[in-house]
């Protein structure tokens, strides 16, 4: 009988994305919703944004990565991601704590959409004004 690994879970926000993952020890092994984490994430700024944690810690392709993403975009899914596996890191060795919030890894951005006000077109724009 296999003797049981330790599977550090967490979930991250951002604007309307959310994501779940669930790590393990293991080669570096990124999959998120069922690919691979470099088509997923095909530029580079949005993989460097995910591996933020890792590569502050110097953790980099000490562990699999398991993610289920879903909702907004692909740079809010990025974000969404880096908070979950920064999460996931203080579970597995809290003292990396202090490392990834001095780096602004643990703060989850609150940044959202502005709703959209009744008698505008949108939530700060206002139809023209005629003076006659």
């Amino acid at each position: 009988m296999p003797a049981t690994e330790t599977i550090y879970t967490a979930t991250g926000r951002r604007k309307t994305a959310v994501a779940r993952i669930w790590m393990t020890a293991g080669s570096g092994k990124i999959v998120i919703n069922g690919r691979p984490f470099e088509e997923y994430f095909a530029t580079l700024p949005l993989q460097n944004q995910v591996l933020a944690p890792y590569q502050e810690t110097n953790l980099v392709n000490k562990f699999d990565v398991k993610v289920v993403v879903r909702g907004s975009g692909l740079p809010g899914q990025a974000g969404a991601i880096k908070l979950a596996i920064a999460r996931s890191l203080t579970q597995m060795d809290i003292e990396l704590r202090g490392k990834l919030k001095a780096a602004g890894h643990l703060r989850r951005d609150p940044r959202a959409k502005e709703r959209k006000k009744a008698g505008q077109p949108g939530a700060r724009k206002r139809f023209q004004f005629s003076k006659r």
